[in-house]
């Protein structure tokens, strides 16, 4: 992203939906292709170019996972400069369950190494 590019928000995801409870916090990030979103985001600073965030799987399916993440309040889709990007919301995340992003990505990248 250059400087002066700003991302905005989609049109159909102006406001950000509130973050869900820890029941479908856990339902989200239980699966591995979100979870590795998730693990890629927190990688790339909390925002990233959806194409960036998934390998192996269709646009579509990547479509429904992303869904799935912006439901449960742990991610927001922005556009910048044309193109769609994820925005990971830990911040708001860490309010309704302190410590969950952190610890379930701190076992992602035991997993993975």
């Amino acid at each position: 992203m250059t400087l002066d590019a700003q991302p905005t928000p989609s049109p159909d995801d102006v406001a950000p939906l509130p973050v869900a409870g820890i029941q479908q916090l856990l339902a989200a990030l239980q699966d591995p292709v979100r979870l590795e979103m998730v693990r890629r985001l927190v990688e790339a600073g909390g925002e990233a170019q959806c194409k960036r965030l998934y390998d192996g799987i269709g646009k579509s399916t990547a479509a429904h996972h992303f869904r799935i993440l912006r439901e449960a309040g742990i991610t927001e889709r922005l556009t910048v400069e044309g193109t769609f990007h994820q925005r990971l919301r830990a911040a708001d995340v860490d309010e309704v369950a302190p410590g969950l992003l952190d610890a379930v990505v701190s076992a992602a990248r035991r997993e993975t190494a």
